[in-house]
């Protein structure tokens, strides 16, 4: 009888990846807990929706494989996919898009690589990506805080019905990036703005670091990563902020409590799979992140762009692990003109 392959460790009770998954859940609580406290049910909907078609389809796809099915979905992985997605998500995204993401990150992200540890990308930034690049009106649309009721938001998620004007707004982001003739100042005036970053988001944003510093705590991942972004991220806006004009890009504390900061400095690029593994290089490619994702807010074309820095910066951590790896004890250091798998 052919027994089958799993992952180590072996031992009832000992899997590590399930700890891990569940403590990282209870980290993203109470950033769940305050975008459902701004917008509604949509984030709870979002949030069982997609975290039941993730484990539909990473059962069926464990299934077609031939893999134990309880085994890898009781690691919690596919849970933890869902929830981060949903999470970036709009609260009253229809339910075909939140759909979609999850569908792109599981199958596209995930198992088409062979399953979790295998995966060179972050599989909730693909799924993020495919439905931003696929259908940005519905991404970009944030309802209003404490505007929208529940049989509104359903009939929303349903499709039977869109979201009034009123009760839907531009990110900070969003107005930042098409401004073009007024000053920070007016436009700190528009309802979209709250104290220091976008109405609602820098509440977020304090929530998830609060979140992030829970599994620093627990030693979940290292510093090396979140720091190296939030400075670099800090460093460019530092560098760039041509004050309160026009044309300016936002302040430091802006860029650092708005859109999906926090959310990305210890929930995305703090992924094992896919970022970068030695201790200088997570600290490279989370500067990488950061650098990428203010040049995005900033010149690019879409007012957050966490994904793409996370995505981009996926395919350059091998690259990153190989130019920063340890120098093992009692050898030299490979000479120059030394080639990758010699």
């Amino acid at each position: 009888m052919a027994l089958p392959r799993l992952t180590s460790p072996h031992a009832k009770g000992s899997n590590r990846t399930q700890r891990v998954m569940l403590l990282v859940l209870l980290a993203a609580l109470p950033g769940a807990l305050v975008l459902t406290w701004l917008y509604g049910a949509g984030t709870l909907i979002n949030l069982c929706w997609a975290s039941s078609a993730a484990l539909a389809l990473e059962a069926a796809l464990l299934k077609a494989r031939q893999r134990p099915v309880r085994f890898f979905l009781l690691d919690g992985s596919a849970v933890v996919t869902a929830v981060l997605l949903a999470l970036a998500l709009p609260p009253y995204a229809p339910w075909w898009l939140t759909l979609i993401a999850v569908a792109s990150a599981i199958v596209l992200g995930k198992q088409l690589y062979g399953g979790l540890g295998q995966n060179p990308f972050n599989p909730a930034m693909v799924g993020y990506v495919v439905v931003l690049i696929s259908f940005p009106v519905e991404m970009t649309t944030w309802p209003v805080p404490h505007a929208v009721g529940l049989v509104d938001g359903l009939l929303q998620i349903l499709g039977a019905q869109a979201l009034p004007d009123g009760w839907s707004q531009a990110t900070a982001l969003d107005v930042l990036k098409v401004n073009k003739s007024l000053t920070v100042d007016e436009l700190w005036r528009n309802p979209a703005f709250g104290h220091f970053g976008g109405i609602g988001s820098e509440v977020v944003n304090l929530a998830f670091l609060a979140g992030g510093l829970f599994l620093l705590h627990k030693r979940i991942f290292t510093w090396h990563a979140p720091v190296g972004m939030l400075a670099a991220l800090l460093l460019m806006s530092l560098v760039f902020w041509n004050g309160s004009g026009s044309d300016s890009h936002g302040s430091p504390l802006f860029h650092l409590l708005s859109g999906a900061t926090m959310l990305g400095a210890f929930f995305i690029v703090t992924d094992p799979v896919s970022g970068a593994t030695s201790t200088l290089g997570r600290l490279v490619f989370g500067a990488g992140v950061g650098i990428l994702l203010y040049v995005i807010r900033a010149w690019g074309g879409y007012p957050d762009g966490v994904a793409f820095a996370v995505l981009l910066m996926n395919l350059a951590a091998p690259t990153i692990d190989y130019y920063t790896r340890p120098r093992t004890y009692g050898h030299r250091k490979p000479e120059r003109g030394f080639k990758l798998g010699e």
